[in-house]
């Protein structure tokens, strides 16, 4: 009996390897999708994939088995060629015998890999079969833009295909006829047989047909053509390319005609004629043409050339990204503000965010982390009603933190602590006599004050920050939280997780995750279940990995008292005629998935929030069941939905650019917009986009917004703001609010420069700066009351050691040309309204500090009036000292307008 080749062992380890390492992560996908509720979409994947794979992998086998045969079992030439053979290569003898036995194991190599390749488009495939018409036609040709986005991809993959296939078999059949010498170099220069001449002519033919498809499938790739002055087809795309693809697509077709009728002639003549003239159209046509075309005709006359071209790209990006819904009005930014004014936008003023991000991140981790191995990774800004009012509140999640662990064996990091535990919220403006923020829910256990509802369920196994796995309903305890020298344990009794019911799906697992302590745990029981996928985003993507999905996940306390993750996905495509791209991202992109998230059990739930999108119709035709209408969100979910940032950030920048409709205008960026930037911790930064609570303009009541502030290209005032609504019935409407071009409206770059330049602010910062505090300035907010502009912008102190806690200790107004910094929001707004508002914050002041000679206050309308002379007059005095003749010069009218009052009233 013959013994087994080692080389023939090794083989075998290899493929058992390789099936294990396809087959265990194949079948625990398979348990997870089980668990989350999502077979169907793994199934449907895995049959696309199956099928490509199939496919692809027995026509290549095919293919290239019947020429590779052929070539192999052609009639050898005249033995006296092999004699003449100038290449040195080993005798017939030798090389033909391995052929036969090496051709079967290239060929499967070969198809496993094509297959292997092809599968990976399954989603592509799926679009083609499942498109959805656009009902929107391109300019160029006149075609639904479903034949860009879906159907034109999918040719182009098959055109790939065979043109990679076609080429290879090319080669591995010349590869051959030289090996078997039926194609020699001789000293009388090549000899090749007859019938591998024959053969060789076929493929070629072959494959210039596929390059005539391929020219002609080129024309309509024109629309995406990044040459021109804007993106898409332009001039000398059109008046010189697309002529030429044409002209390129026949020759090529005749030039494969011409290997065909060159099969029964001899020679190669007739090919080499073509192929000649192929090549020479090919560089005339696609480049000296286009580029002479360009430089001698459009460039002298661009703007008359370009203009129809110009038009098709602005009305595409608009679509493309939802510009053309964006709704325009007028701002007028009076500068008439007044106490009475603010009064009635009460609830604007007490939901202006004065806490920013980065402080409050060390802040909470300073008051509320409780335990080093627990970490605020993020702070979110959301409304709820508490006690009746209409509030806008910061979040963040407390989270388990795996590399915080002081000890990371392996029960404690995947049995013991698998969890994190509860939230911090607090409003984004109450502060303590300390300069700290107020809590509406705090601590471990966490507790609600302030109408803040309670949580019921506050432990979070599903969070941004997860490991990779975690293991409950095991016999190790599982913390629960701390509680003071003790710990509190507790048992999952969720539904989340892949039950370990037998000894095949625990080995799976401990292969998967490379973990012998699956198998040796005494820990584990029959009931004990496997967490993985537990970050949010992955968990999403795991799922659904077609959409593109938002960078920050947010958390939503139910009215039940569970914590809830909310998501925004988008369906974005890089297919769109005429469409700019953004890098990264695409040409098109819509926000048409809301994904929510258990943070207890995992559950994940995806909704359509814009059923208008053929994307989205597309993915939920080729996987039923996935996702459900937005109806179907609860309605204590779909209270919080927000407009997401990424989205609104993209349409910003692109709305500074195309809210220039007319092409004259767009070509000589006569009206180009841009986002402001100012200096923050020492570097030149865009301004984000901020959520506030306010009442828009014309509107009844005050509602959530995200909003954004545009400044001319190269200046720093104002020129614009950009509002998206949250809130229904109007969530996803976007407002743009123009400022009237011949009047300056100072920008935040401006108001830091004169906050830089106010004699009083700049003394007290430095005199702060040099006695071992840091001064941190806060986010510059823009807040719209009526048809005015009021900036806010919070200071912070913080000792300069390291983890020091950051403190608000003034609040910065300034409106128009007058400025103030008090210990307060309300202070600093009745330093320059006179108003008298009620502090949000206990202990808080609530005004100036009266001058010394002031009059009491008011308690009938004329001394009411004296009270606004009187301000009026002393907040002139302050312009004048400062140099400030615009301020000063607007107080004098104030202060006219109340001697005219009280002058009628004593009438």
């Amino acid at each position: 009996m013959r013994r087994p080749q080692p080389i023939a062992v090794l083989v075998l380890l290899f493929v058992l390897f390789g099936a294990v390492a396809q087959v265990v992560p194949l079948y625990t996908d398979l348990l997870w999708f089980q668990e989350v509720g999502y077979s169907q979409v793994f199934y449907t994947t895995l049959s696309t994939r199956g099928a490509l794979f199939t496919a692809l992998a027995v026509i290549v086998v095919i293919f290239l088995w019947a020429n590779l045969t052929f070539a192999a079992r052609t009639a050898a030439p005249d033995v006296l060629w092999e004699l003449e053979d100038q290449l040195g290569l080993p005798g017939r003898v030798v090389i033909e015998p391995l052929i036969r036995r090496f051709l079967p194991a290239v060929l499967a190599l070969i198809a496993l890999a094509a297959g292997l390749r092809g599968s990976a488009h399954w989603d592509l495939v799926l679009g083609y079969l499942n498109r959805s018409p656009f009902k929107i036609t391109d300019p160029l040709f006149g075609r639904d833009l479903e034949f860009y986005v879906f159907v034109l991809p999918f040719w182009r993959l098959l055109h790939g295909w065979a043109t990679t296939l076609v080429v290879g078999t090319l080669v591995l059949t010349l590869a051959i006829y030289v090996l078997q010498r039926s194609l020699v170099l001789t000293a009388r220069g090549p000899r090749l047989a007859a019938g591998a001449r024959t053969h060789l002519l076929g493929l070629g033919a072959l494959l210039l047909a596929l390059r005539a498809i391929g020219f002609w499938l080129d024309r309509y790739e024109l629309v995406f053509s990044p040459r021109g002055i804007v993106f898409g087809a332009t001039y000398a795309d059109i008046h010189a390319s697309l002529p030429a693809l044409g002209v390129l697509a026949v020759l090529s077709a005749l030039c494969a005609g011409a290997c065909v009728v060159q099969i029964m002639r001899p020679g190669i003549r007739l090919v080499a004629s073509g192929l000649l003239v192929l090549a020479a159209a090919w560089v005339l046509g696609l480049g000296v043409v286009p580029g002479v075309m360009q430089r001698f005709w459009v460039t002298p006359n661009e703007l008359v050339a370009e203009r129809p071209f110009i038009g098709h790209n602005i009305r595409m990006t608009r679509h493309a990204y939802g510009l053309d819904r964006i709704e325009e009005k007028e701002f007028p930014a009076h500068e008439d503000l007044d106490a009475r004014a603010l009064e009635r936008n009460e609830a604007t003023i007490k939901n202006i965010r004065l806490w920013d991000h980065r402080p409050l991140l060390r802040t909470f981790a300073q008051l509320q982390e409780i335990r080093t191995y627990y970490k605020f990774t993020d702070v979110d800004n959301d409304r709820y009603v508490v006690n009746g009012e209409y509030r806008q509140l910061m979040l963040s999640a407390r989270e388990l933190s795996y590399p915080h662990l002081q000890s990371k064996i392996w029960i404690n990091q995947h049995l013991t602590y698998t969890h994190g535990y509860g939230a911090v919220v607090g409003p984004v403006n109450r502060i303590t006599a300390e300069g700290l923020p107020e809590f509406l829910l705090k601590d471990i256990p966490p507790q609600a004050s302030g109408g803040f509802p309670k949580i019921t369920q506050p432990a979070i196994y599903f969070g941004e920050i997860s490991d990779e796995y975690a293991l409950v309903r095991t016999r190790s305890q599982e913390l629960d939280y701390p509680a003071g020298d003790q710990n509190v344990y507790t048992t999952y009794k969720g539904a989340g997780g892949i039950p370990l019911s037998s000894w095949l799906r625990t080995l799976a697992f401990a292969v998967r995750f490379g973990e012998k302590n699956f198998l040796l745990s005494n820990d584990l029981t029959g009931e004990s279940r496997i967490m993985m996928h537990r970050s949010i985003a992955q968990r999403a993507r795991q799922i659904a990995p077609f959409f593109r999905y938002d960078r920050d996940p947010y958390l939503v306390i139910t009215d039940e008292g569970r914590l809830v993750w909310l998501l925004d996905g988008y369906t974005t495509s890089s297919r769109y005629p005429y469409s700019d791209p953004v890098p990264g991202i695409g040409n098109y992109i819509r926000n048409s998935v809301k994904v929510a998230i258990d943070a207890y059990d995992g559950r994940v739930d995806f909704y359509i929030a814009d059923s208008s999108d053929p994307v989205v119709r597309v993915y939920s035709a080729a996987f039923p069941g996935l996702m459900k209408p937005l109806d179907e969100m609860p309605a204590d979910l779909r209270r919080h939905l927000r407009y997401p940032e990424d989205f609104f950030t993209i349409q910003a920048r692109k709305y500074g650019i195309y809210h220039m409709e007319d092409p004259q205008v767009f070509y000589n960026k006569e009206d180009l917009w841009g986002i402001p930037r100012r200096t923050i911790e020492g570097r030149d930064r865009e301004m984000e986009p901020y959520y506030t609570v306010m009442r828009l303009p014309d509107e009844k009541k005050e509602e959530f917004i995200l909003l954004t502030l545009f400044n001319p290209s190269r200046r720093d005032n104002m020129i614009a703001w950009l509002a998206a609504r949250s809130d229904p019935p109007n969530y996803g409407r976007l407002i743009v609010y123009n400022f009237p071009k011949q009047k300056l409206v100072y920008g935040p770059r401006q108001i830091d420069a004169r906050i830089d330049q106010d004699p009083v602010i700049s003394q007290q910062l430095s005199l702060w700066n040099q006695r071992g505090s840091t001064v941190i300035r806060g986010s510059m907010l823009a807040i719209p009351i009526d048809k005015s502009l009021v900036y806010v912008q919070p200071l912070y102190l913080a000792a300069a050691e390291q983890g020091a806690l950051p403190e608000l200790r003034r609040v910065i107004v300034a409106y128009g040309n007058q400025i103030a910094m008090e210990a307060t929001l309300e202070a600093s707004l009745g330093r320059i309204f006179g108003a008298r508002l009620t502090p949000e914050s206990p202990g808080a002041e609530t005004a100036a500090p009266a001058r010394p000679g002031a009059p009491a206050a008011p308690s009938d309308p004329l001394r009411g009036l004296a009270q606004r002379a009187w301000e009026a007059w002393s907040r002139s005095q302050d312009a004048l000292k400062r140099g400030d003749w615009s301020g000063y010069g607007a107080e004098q009218k104030r202060l006219e307008d109340a001697l005219r009052g009280l002058s009628e009233g004593k009438r």
